[in-house]
């Protein structure tokens, strides 16, 4: 563990949010995806605070030892949204650099949409620009079944009991079950079964994911009980919703500049291919600074290539420095 993570709470909008901090400088904010917490940026704090910046990750709401508001409604887009923005503002600044990856990266694309002002760059890990999250849950029921973990999530109770019954083997079975070998899968699971059938527990965990970490993951869970990744599975309870809510900015552009970073093996290249997903940069990120594939990388991103992710973070961070020089802001 990096001994100079500093780790405070925030009240904003609503909500009390747990905070991980390093460094001093401009503000990098590091979002998270499911089912993980701010520890899933440790590799990346101590190189990013040298480098002369102010490195922020949130548990969001819903997760780890962040509020879980009891309302599946309080967790829509805009909510996340102006969680991000309350957040810049109560750390007096007034803009940041997004990083997210998975979920994170939605909240990145989205606040960078409503509210550009508060943007400085987008740096998104394995999902694409999408400024309403994913397709509605009748499109992704439709193309890969009942089963699909999406549609799964939407039932009040179910996934929430099966993966808090052991965060341990949930953690060890769902970081740790689907290292990389050969083409992704969509993620179903077939009648009869439960989520957790679907990824076996393994004998010995990939090379980029310790015990420990697996403990620093179910020590952030475990003492929420029943209801630990209630708040989380409720992101999903709202795909629907947040497609209505943010139709009026459905495919806005992204004007801030942006990296784009995803692993050859990640299961966002089955619901969205790769040349979708470059139709996409093309279309919405006329400041794409780069598109990076990660081979032998599945999804979990800066966990698994830690170095090639905070290499590509770092020159990313390089280029808007020197844009903001050009500029001379």
């Amino acid at each position: 563990m990096n001994d100079a993570i500093k780790h405070t709470h925030v009240e904003v909008n609503g909500v009390r949010l747990h905070l991980a901090e390093q460094g001093e400088g401009p503000l990098l904010l590091l979002l998270h995806g499911f089912p993980e917490s701010w520890y899933s940026w440790r590799h990346q704090f101590a190189p990013l605070a040298e480098a002369g910046y102010r490195v922020v990750a949130p548990d969001q709401r819903g997760y780890a030892r962040s509020s879980r508001p009891e309302s599946v409604d309080a967790y829509s887009l805009l909510h996340l949204v102006g969680d991000v923005t309350a957040l810049i503002r109560a750390l007096g600044e007034e803009r940041a650099v997004l990083v997210g990856h998975d979920w994170g990266a939605l909240v990145a694309w989205a606040t960078a949409a409503l509210r550009p002002d508060v943007v400085r760059g987008v740096a998104a890990l394995g999902v694409p620009p999408s400024t309403a999250g994913p397709v509605p849950v009748s499109v992704s029921r439709e193309k890969f079944g009942d089963g699909f973990f999406q549609v799964y999530f939407q039932e009040p109770g179910r996934a929430d009991a099966e993966l808090a019954a052991d965060p341990r083997s949930t953690f060890r079975r769902v970081l740790g079950g689907g290292a990389p070998d050969g083409e992704p899968q969509p993620w179903v699971v077939p009648e009869g079964l439960g989520l957790l059938d679907t990824v076996p527990e393994p004998e010995r965990l990939p090379s980029w994911l310790a015990e420990k970490d697996v403990e620093a993951f179910v020590a952030d869970y475990a003492p929420h009980g029943e209801r630990a990744f209630t708040g989380a599975l409720n992101w999903y309870r709202n795909i629907d919703r947040n497609y209505e809510l943010m139709a009026a900015f459905a495919d806005r552009r992204i004007e801030a500049p942006v990296l784009y970073v995803v692993g050859e093996q990640d299961l966002i290249n089955v619901m969205i291919t790769r040349d979708a997903q470059e139709s996409r940069l093309k279309e919405l990120t006329p400041r794409l600074h780069r598109h990076v594939r990660l081979p032998g990388t599945g999804h979990w991103t800066q966990q698994e290539r830690p170095a090639e992710v905070t290499e590509a973070l770092l020159d990313f961070l390089k280029h808007l420095d020197g844009e903001a020089v050009r500029a001379g802001t």
